[in-house]
């Protein structure tokens, strides 16, 4: 860790934040977004749809419980950059492995602290999701700042295709890495008794691992997908259902997973979750869009309009559908969030249908929304009789 301020974020509209270097020493590009979660630093990390942004957490001290083997997403971190008030220098946990910064400096992530991430986040939130640029190599904030101009950005922009497997495969299918986690002596989770099986093709447009494991844990055996697999490969396996998980960038850049969405849901009972619920609105003819800085963190509050339950959510998106334009395509709205009146869950009227715009594993966050698994369990054993 670096004791010297020589690292600097600045975002497109000419903000400077100056703080010290943890972490890899290196200049990236990406959005600057924040995150209000409390811990799971190492799932935020690790999360395929953070690709292409840079995170800032608004908890005070990050790193204190360390980084650990298993609790990743996916094989590496996808963030191009992370940014804390503090990071820790100490870490303790008896699950730990290595230090924040040693595990980012590793995979090649520049990491700033020192950082005031109340007014980033403020600056944010009244101004938007901004492109920036971070870096912990000294350069001038002007070069940083053309850097930031000069980005693409994320709108129009198919970022599914870095992060989705390019073959398919079955995941765990001795059911190992799937064991719910529990104490020695404990009784294990309920989701493990036996039931009948279904086979379940999984769509991975940037899936967190933790999403499988909950499927395998609630009766499904995943066959997983890439994202441009065609609708022939998933019949080809002859699936009891189908599923559409999250991932990162724009919904609206990805077509042929609109068009093969569109072709599948006709026979097989379906549920997605945060880019996947976007992907079911674009194949049912509806439109997203980007919202001013998007829902990052596991404390959403999101209510369910059929029956008025209020549930705190787990969510990463920066785009949203439109609600009219569902109801329109014979969608309907069944969940909005607290803070914006935005959709955050559908049906469909007459198939077997239904999605989500948060992340029902809650890697990290509460587990308010894993009954929607067993919805899910319960909709395919209706349809397949």
């Amino acid at each position: 860790m670096d004791f010297k301020r020589n690292g600097v974020l600045v975002l497109e509209d000419g903000t400077i934040y100056r703080g010290y270097s943890f972490g890899s020493l290196k200049t990236v590009v990406g959005e600057a977004v924040f995150n209000t979660s409390m811990t799971g630093y190492q799932e935020i990390l690790t999360d395929p749809s953070y690709y292409q942004q840079i995170v800032a957490m608004t908890a005070s001290q990050i790193g204190n419980y360390g980084v650990n083997s298993e609790d990743v997403e996916s094989a590496s971190p996808k963030v191009q950059g992370f940014v804390v008030k503090e990071s820790s220098a100490l870490y303790s946990s008896w699950r730990s492995e290595k230090s924040l910064p040693n595990y980012l400096k590793e995979n090649g992530i520049p990491g700033l602290h020192g950082i005031d991430t109340r007014a980033l986040t403020k600056r944010l939130r009244s101004a938007g999701a901004m492109k920036c640029c971070l870096s912990t190599e000294g350069i001038q904030p002007l070069d940083a700042l053309k850097l930031a101009q000069r980005w693409e950005g994320l709108e129009g922009i198919d970022y599914v295709k870095e992060v989705t497997p390019g073959l398919s495969y079955q995941w765990d299918t001795d059911g190992k890495d799937s064991r719910p986690f529990a104490l020695e002596g404990t009784e294990l989770s309920k989701t493990t008794q036996k039931r009948t099986p279904f086979r379940v093709a999984a769509y991975d447009f940037g899936a967190k691992l933790s999403i499988f494991r909950k499927l395998r844990q609630h009766g499904f055996h995943v066959h997983v997908f890439p994202a441009e697999a065609p609708p022939e490969a998933i019949r080809e396996i002859k699936p009891d259902a189908l599923f559409l998980s999250n991932g990162p960038g724009d919904p609206a850049a990805i077509s042929y997973a609109h068009k093969s969405v569109c072709n599948l849901i006709q026979d097989y009972p379906t549920f997605g979750i945060c880019l996947g619920h976007q992907i079911i609105t674009h194949a049912l003819g509806a439109k997203t869009f980007k919202l001013k800085f998007g829902h990052r963190g596991g404390n959403q509050p999101v209510k369910n309009l059929e029956n008025g339950q209020v549930s705190i959510t787990s969510q990463n998106h920066g785009f949203a559908s439109t609600q009219d334009e569902l109801e329109k395509y014979g969608a309907i709205v069944t969940e909005i969030n607290m803070n914006d009146g935005t959709v955050e869950g559908l049906r469909h009227k007459d198939l077997p249908l239904f999605s989500v715009q948060y992340h029902p594993e809650a890697s990290p966050g509460p587990s308010d929304a894993e009954h929607l698994f067993e919805q899910f369990y319960n909709l395919v054993s209706e349809v397949q009789g």
